[in-house]
């Protein structure tokens, strides 16, 4: 056990750091939720991690993201993060990947034995077949749903997302997952927060999205730290 660790080893124990050291973890999507959620995972001593994510760092990206800095503006969010988790644990086994993935791509990542997915994709085509292809081959996944438009933290709710309420990210994700025969298995992260629909505005020049909606510094944070207790907490055999 190294020093890093003696304070997650006082907490866990040596069953609990062993488990989280021998598991694989997949994390989807390396902006204001899964940056955080990647991070904490490797500060928790998962031994092997996959991360994945296309995108470049912009100016928009800085309010809220964990990577996004004045200096890091039109960096890879991939090869930023990869960094950053190897600075943390030089030990880690960690495989990036700069792209944006889908269809046969995405189901070729998915067989590589993963122990948990973290599923922080913020585009609705690519979230659903990600969930999909995981629940069929049986890998265990949290999923983000939408922080943006919410304040309170402390609405923040982890559950199956046949129980999500109040979340139009989560509301349209049931409907095209059922279409495809899935109704439960999912661990969605979600908050019934009520969005002010004000708040929202199309975005007919942005990549992969038709809305922005507004979104302050902590929330997305906050997700991707509860999306990293789940993953933590089910590889080390702690209940929730």
């Amino acid at each position: 056990m190294t020093e890093w660790l003696s304070r997650t080893h006082l907490l866990l124990g040596d069953d609990g750091l062993n488990k989280l050291k021998n598991s694989s973890v997949l994390i989807v999507g390396l902006g204001g939720v899964g940056a955080y959620a990647a991070e904490m995972i490797c500060r928790a001593g998962t031994g092997k991690m996959t991360i994945v994510d296309g995108d470049t760092i912009q100016p928009s990206n800085r309010n809220r993201q964990l990577l996004a800095l004045n200096s890091t503006e039109g960096d890879a969010k991939a090869s930023l993060m990869g960094n950053r988790l190897m600075d943390i644990n030089p030990d880690l086994d960690l495989e990036l990947i700069n792209e944006y993935i889908k269809d046969d791509r995405m189901k070729e990542i998915l067989d590589g034995g993963f122990d948990y997915l973290v599923d922080a994709i913020d585009t609705l085509s690519p979230k659903v077949f990600l969930l999909y292809h995981a629940v069929m081959k049986k890998i265990p996944v949290v999923s983000s749903m939408g922080a943006g438009g919410k304040f309170n933290p402390e609405r923040i709710s982890v559950g199956d997302i046949s129980e999500t309420t109040d979340c139009p990210l989560a509301r349209i994700l049931r409907k095209r997952l059922h279409r495809l025969g899935i109704r439960n298995g999912v661990t969605a992260v979600y908050s019934p927060e009520v969005i002010d629909k004000s708040k929202v505005q199309p975005a007919p020049g942005e990549r992969n999205k038709a809305s922005v909606v507004g979104t302050i510094s902590y929330m997305p944070a906050a997700f991707g730290i509860a999306c990293a207790s789940v993953v933590i907490r089910d590889l080390a055999g702690i209940p929730r």
